[in-house]
């Protein structure tokens, strides 16, 4: 009797392992590579460049028994299906394994699967291919750009500025990019403007704001507060006359399906996610999850995609569930196809669920809660990008004084199409609404009421948030979708970048570094040169362009930089200033610094080593003290546990578990708080003497073990006395014993070292 043919499939994770191997036979044995089996050495470059570039390709050390247990299983095997992630990374890695398993080309198979469902991948084992090479060359093309930038650029800095520090191509224009924000910031000179409204009142009853538009030539902005006179002069005391009335309906079209990119920035705006953590859970739905009914399934396609395109099945099935579950009138006669924009590698699908008709709320009791989150919001923008628009009613108003324009309007969702499912508006930063108008007439007569003027200034642009940050490096072609995240996380792992808040600041040694790359490297950080080098590498993959003469175009132009670069600045050393804090050192008085230690940044005396306070970084909440009207910081216990307590400390006592907001109690004017947490949690009052008041039981905290309510109890004991220990009250003993334990107080948290598929040096390499 014949031997029946057995094969080896080779995945990166073992969650898609085991997904995988639920959908094929007993033929079939699926295990997991763990990411990159073969890199370039860490220790040396690794990179021939007089000699084409040649790469010098090592095993990954830790990971010798495992290359050892696939190459005995490939040795055993009829065919070997390399089964790696559908992009450049995980093309680049099949072929790794292809080479370092030393597997024929008979022998060897490329299969992906843009989603791990049991059609798909049966269907994809089905009609195997040959490794693109294309694509290959493309990722061997950006890693050996990126450790060429890092190794020679990295030792430049630590001679010239810090040890440790790393430059590398995408995440230096990151860098500038916050950088660039923070001078606009700095330069941006405020214009004053004024806003006037007007309350008007119907004959026969009803009261309506209108805001002053302008003149009878057309907008016109009030700058001063005489001009705002002038207007108040010219109308009061004198009838409004509605001059226009327009009535009609205003649509609104759904949002289309997720990308990375958007797919990052809502998670952050919507649910408070970080790129890296969304990228995290998303990848978890995409491997395979345990589903009650349903087994081990994939629930959504690919994550990392730039593209809109959707397959007709998918759409299909979309249709027939909105159909089903909501009603003809929500399905559009035609499917919606939407356009990927120009430049996209468009290689997957938009990010989308695998199973149109599993609802979150089915598998809700399957998944972590951020798994549910996640999913939600992805199957939401799905479902919702195949629907009818929503439409609404609208109403617009010109009132006109002595030919002063004052307008107002208003929207009233008269059928809510794609909003059933998924609306982009509804976020914590949503307007509260307006009242509806009378039903006003062309030509009627309106009383003035009363006239509110208030003065205004325009504001800086924002800094950039993580979700910002890659809504522009998308819009300016810098990196790509698998580098958005770990972008970030270098850039902030290496302390060039704090985050503040939800807000990104460049630090001291950011500006310095960013300076001296733009005097000495304007190539690298300019951010054209950089959309332009992904261009490059986009060409590689569509084999327009030979890898090596892409290497060759840039390294000239580079050789020629480093060369000049450490010509001019033979025996500079560049000092990175001190960032000088608010808070006061309560020993000598002098302004704390920003110092940068093993734990991460901490605020110390300038006057070392006469004076040696530190202490952990101030983070200062929005909001008042309830109590004194003070400012309220966010301290960390010596458990750990992270509680907001009043700047005065022992003096003043206030200290509490919940979240400071921006919200003021409408009834007492104090600032309100939340549960800790994430989501959308709601504010209330804890001011017993409010009759807004909201107590404890009402907060809608999360219910805790006893267990963990004891560690609570516990922590908060020794929180409350850590609040008494504020600088304001610490005593000069006190302040050296701190001192002398710099380690301990110098950071709240051990920085997050540089990683991904294969862990990279992040002192000398750009990791993404």
């Amino acid at each position: 009797m014949a031997k029946a043919k057995t094969a080896l499939v080779i995945v990166e994770s073992p969650a898609k392992a085991r997904t995988i191997e639920r959908y094929l036979g007993k033929n079939y044995r699926v295990v997991a590579s763990m990411g990159h089996l073969r890199d370039l050495p860490k220790s040396t470059m690794g990179v021939d460049i007089e000699h084409g570039f040649k790469p010098q390709y090592t095993p990954v050390k830790d990971k010798t028994e495992l290359i050892e247990q696939l190459k005995k299983l490939a040795s055993e095997a009829d065919m070997v299906y390399l089964a790696t992630d559908p992009d450049r990374e995980g093309e680049a890695i099949a072929w790794h394994l292809k080479e370092l398993l030393d597997l024929p080309d008979d022998k060897a198979q490329r299969v992906t699967f843009n989603e791990i469902t049991k059609n798909v991948v049966t269907e994809s084992i089905r009609r195997p291919r040959e490794i693109d090479q294309d694509l290959v060359d493309a990722q061997q093309a950006r890693r050996i750009l990126d450790r060429i930038v890092g190794y020679e650029l990295s030792p430049l800095l630590w001679k010239k500025i810090r040890r440790g520090l790393s430059a590398g191509r995408v995440q230096s224009v990151a860098t500038r990019m916050v950088v660039d924000r923070e001078r606009e910031i700095r330069a941006f000179v405020p214009e004053e403007y004024w806003l006037l409204d007007a309350l008007l009142k119907r004959e026969e009853g009803g009261e309506f704001t209108a805001r002053y538009f302008g003149g009878s030539e057309g907008k016109e902005e009030i700058k001063s507060e005489a001009e705002a006179d002038a207007v108040i002069a010219a109308v009061e005391g004198k009838p409004f006359t509605i001059e226009t009335v327009k009535r009609g309906k205003k649509n609104r079209s759904p949002s289309p399906p997720f990308i990375t990119s958007t797919l990052q920035q809502e998670a952050s705006r919507r649910l408070g996610m970080t790129p890296r953590r969304t990228m995290s859970i998303a990848q978890q739905l995409y491997e395979g999850v345990d589903i009650t009914n349903h087994g081990t399934i994939g629930l959504i396609t690919y994550m990392r995609t730039d593209s809109l395109r959707l397959s007709d099945e998918a759409v299909a099935a979309a249709r027939s569930y909105i159909s089903a579950h909501y009603g003809p009138a929500y399905c559009p006669a035609e499917p919606r196809r939407y356009k990927t924009k120009a430049g996209a590698q468009d290689a997957h699908e938009a990010i989308r669920p695998t199973y149109a008709d599993l609802a979150p709320e089915q598998v809700r009791k399957d998944l972590t809660k951020e798994q549910y989150m996640l999913y939600r919001l992805i199957w939401g923008r799905f479902i919702a990008c195949q629907m009818t628009n929503a439409v609404y009613d609208n109403v617009q108003i010109d009132a006109v004084c002595e030919g002063n324009v004052f307008k107002a309007s208003f929207s009233e969702l008269v059928f809510p199409g794609c909003t059933a499912v998924y609306d982009d508006a509804k976020d914590e930063e949503t307007a509260p609404a307006r009242k509806p108008l009378p039903n006003l007439q062309e030509g009627e007569q309106l009383e003035l009421v009363n006239l509110d003027k208030e003065q205004k200034f325009t504001q800086p642009p924002s800094r950039y948030t993580e979700a910002t940050l890659i809504r522009a490096m998308e819009e300016k072609g810098i990196g790509r979708p698998s580098t958005y995240a770990p972008t970030i996380t270098t850039i902030l792992s290496h302390e060039y970048v704090v985050k503040e808040g939800r807000y990104l600041r460049p630090t001291s040694l950011g500006e310095t570094v960013t300076g001296l790359m733009e005097e000495r490297f304007p190539d690298i950080v300019d951010l054209k040169f950089t959309a332009r080098m992904e261009d490059g590498l986009d060409d590689i993959e569509k084999g327009k362009e030979g890898w090596q003469d892409y290497l060759a175009g840039f390294y000239g132009g580079f050789e020629k930089e480093m060369k000049d670069a450490e010509k001019a600045m033979e025996g500079v050393r560049i000092k990175v200033p001190d960032e000088v804090s608010e808070e006061v050192c309560p020993v000598c008085g002098r302004n704390l610094v920003i110092k940068s230690g093993r734990f991460g940044r901490f605020l110390a005396c300038p006057g070392y080593p006469e004076c040696s306070f530190t202490m952990p970084i101030v983070v200062e909440m929005p909001g008042k003290c309830p109590k004194c009207g003070s400012r309220i910081l966010k301290r960390t216990s010596k458990r750990g546990y992270t509680y907001y307590a009043c700047e005065r400390g022992a003096e003043c006592g206030f200290m509490t578990w919940d979240v400071p907001t921006k919200e003021v109690c409408p009834e007492c004017g104090k600032t309100m708080f939340k549960p800790s947490g994430r989501g959308r949690l709601k504010a209330f009052c804890i001011n017993e003497n409010c009759p807004n008041f909201t107590p404890e039981d009402k907060r809608g905290y999360r219910r805790k073990s006893s267990s963990s309510g004891e560690k609570a109890a516990e922590g908060e004991g020794n929180a409350a006395e850590e609040a008494a220990e504020t600088p304001a009250t610490a005593k000069k003993g006190a302040a050296k014993k701190t001192a002398s334990k710099k380690s301990a107080s110098g950071g709240a948290a051990k920085k997050t070292s540089a990683s991904g598929r294969s862990k990279k040096s992040a002192a000398t390499e750009e990791s993404t």
